[in-house]
């Protein structure tokens, strides 16, 4: 179970997020934090003889959104026990080139082995050949306001498809 502590060394800032993931329902609550986060491709890093896997990123704050407030923090993510990592959809030589974290996933593999994958918006995607899931969220300073919540174009789902429409005689 993913678990959550909240620091309360500053009175002005005292809900900085820190998430522990071990399994993949864990992976699942860090990747609901994250959707949204922004990150440049300069700020994420593969570092081989560490075995770590690190990126900052700009996470918009679901949990605030909730109660209207719009507001964006400086987070700090790393998976540890990596072997490999591979990148597709962008040029890792942009470090300026700025990524949209959709979801974070874990596909099984020999327990408890498998492949961790960053999924960003423009097919872009990280996979993460680790151990096992050992990860960390930290927020890692104080907030601030953004004027827009993310959105996403959906399928409308509640308009019948004309596909396969027809007369049924």
């Amino acid at each position: 179970m993913a678990k959550s502590t909240r620091n309360k060394g500053l009175a002005a800032d005292s809900t900085r997020m820190h998430l522990v993931a071990f399994d993949e329902e864990d992976i699942e609550i860090i990747s609901a934090h994250l959707q949204d986060a922004i990150t440049r491709v300069g700020d994420i890093t593969f570092i081989p003889a560490a075995r770590r896997f690190a990126l900052v990123a700009s996470r918009f704050d679901w949990a605030a959104a909730v109660d209207g407030a719009l507001r964006r923090r400086l987070s700090g993510l790393h998976f540890d026990y990596v072997r490999g990592v591979r990148r597709s959809g962008f040029d890792q030589g942009d470090g300026e080139s700025v990524l949209n974290l959709l979801s974070i996933a874990f596909d099984a593999g020999d327990a408890p082995s498998g492949q961790v994958t960053l999924y960003f918006s423009a097919g872009a995607a990280i996979r993460l050949d680790v151990e096992c899931i050992d990860a960390q969220l930290h927020d890692l300073g104080p907030e601030w306001r953004t004027r827009a919540r993310p959105e996403h174009d959906l399928p409308d789902t509640d308009t019948p498809s004309s596909e396969g429409a027809g007369d049924a005689n």
